[in-house]
Formats: C-alpha cells, sequence, structure tokens
C-alpha cells in the first residue's frame, strides 16, 4: 500500500490527536488556557522525540473545524497561542531541520494566521530531516469535501487515485500509526481518508503529560504488529 512503513519497523507517519488539555488544568483548579499552555510546551518535546525516533511525518491535531464551538475566549487564546508559536519556534525548526506544512482550510482562519503559516512554510520548505504537518482550521470530512469540489471544478472524475491527489497533501505517506491520549477512543474526525489502514494506540494519559516514553511505548507496540492491509495472515 502507498505510504506503508517497512514491516517491524519505526513508522514514517505518525498522527497525534492531542487530547485532554481542558481536562489537565481543570483536575489542577486551573483555567483550560493553562493546560493549552502546557499542551504546546509538551508538543514541542515530542516533535524532537519523533526526529530522534527516526518517524519522518508528524501530523499534529492543532486545531479542529469543530472547535470553533467553543468559547470566544478560549478559541481567541487558541489562535494567539498558534500565532506566537509559528513565529516564534523557526530557530527549532531550523535547528532541528524540521519542514513545516499545513493540512486544513487556510480560508477559513483569521488573516494573520494564515499568513504566519504561509511565512513558516517557506521559510522551512528546503527542511528536510522531518516534516510536521499541523492540522488547523482542520476536519476529515471538510477534507474530502473540499478535494470533491477541486474535481467537480476541473472537471475530473472521482476516483480513488483523483481524490488522493486533490486532498491537502498527497504527497505525504499514509500515516502508519495514530496516537491519541485522555483514554478517549475515538478519531475524532482526524486524517479520516488517510488513516483507513492505520494503526491506533491509545493512552490513558492528558496531553500535558505525555512523555517521551510513552511515544516510545506507542513506536514499541506498533512495531510488533502485523499489518495485513486486509490481506490473509
Amino acid at each position: 500500500m502507498a505510504g506503508a512503513s517497512r514491516e517491524g519497523g519505526v513508522p514514517n507517519h505518525v498522527g497525534l490527536i492531542m487530547d485532554g488539555n481542558g481536562r489537565w488544568a481543570k483536575s489542577r483548579g486551573l483555567p483550560r488556557t493553562e493546560g493549552h499552555r502546557e499542551g504546546l510546551k509538551t508538543a514541542k518535546i515530542i516533535v524532537k522525540a519523533a526526529e530522534d525516533l527516526g518517524i519522518k511525518v508528524l501530523s499534529l491535531y492543532v486545531f479542529s473545524t469543530e472547535n470553533w464551538k467553543r468559547t470566544t475566549e478560549e478559541v481567541g487564546f487558541l489562535m494567539g497561542l498558534i500565532k506566537q508559536h509559528l513565529s516564534s519556534e523557526l530557530d527549532f525548526y531550523r535547528s532541528n531541520g524540521v519542514r513545516v506544512l499545513h493540512s486544513g482550510d487556510a480560508e477559513g482562519l483569521p488573516r494573520d494566521i494564515a499568513r504566519e503559516i504561509r511565512e513558516v512554510e517557506g521559510e522551512t520548505a528546503s527542511f528536510n530531516r522531518m516534516t510536521l504537518n499541523l492540522a488547523i482550521n482542520y476536519g476529515g470530512r471538510d477534507e474530502i469535501v473540499r478535494a470533491a469540489q477541486k474535481l467537480a471544478a476541473s472537471g475530473t472524475a472521482p476516483s480513488e487515485e483523483s481524490l488522493r491527489g486533490a486532498m491537502d497533501h498527497p504527497e505525504l505517506p499514509y500515516p502508519d500509526l495514530i496516537i491519541r491520549t485522555s483514554a478517549e477512543r475515538r478519531m475524532s474526525n482526524f486524517l479520516l481518508w488517510e488513516s483507513a489502514y492505520a494503526e491506533l494506540w491509545f493512552s490513558a494519559k492528558y496531553w500535558p503529560d505525555f512523555g517521551i516514553e510513552d511515544l516510545e511505548m506507542a513506536v514499541e507496540d506498533y512495531k510488533a504488529r502485523e499489518r495485513r492491509y486486509g490481506g490473509s495472515p
């Protein structure tokens, strides 16, 4: 299957559903915003750890199309945190050779956020040690709808091949492993098309408590699995 990692090896592409920031904060009597702040710190640690493990693509579910339903205050804080991160972490991306990509509907983002994303993508375009795919204003269903609209506008007949080519980043390998934190066991509209045959791994920890050892555990579990893609054992 296109994009699959070699059997028994480190996954090429890992997707992370970083869940539990708000509950982490609530359990400590803190505002939800502190959970998001701590979650951002964890994300930076995990990006570096993923690169050290040899993971080539890491997709982070940063802000979904459904997250706009949250309070105005929380959405505003998250947008500000995203903008701050994009503008302040360029040296980190440069020193670690991390190329940054964006998945999601950029037209639905505030203009300053969309501009920051374009600038970071441009600044890191030549880096090749690892690709960091940031899913911001992203939904799997929305991505499929947008892909179908592209095909319709171009007069291209829909097929599995043409739909994949119209996705946000068809050049990326399909995810080998999807990790979700906070004991939830669902995909929540993340990379629905791309993750059809991804292995799933769940952690009971809230995202701010997720550490390098947890990522290593997930990768080791993945390496022990046999991937058949619908074939016989």
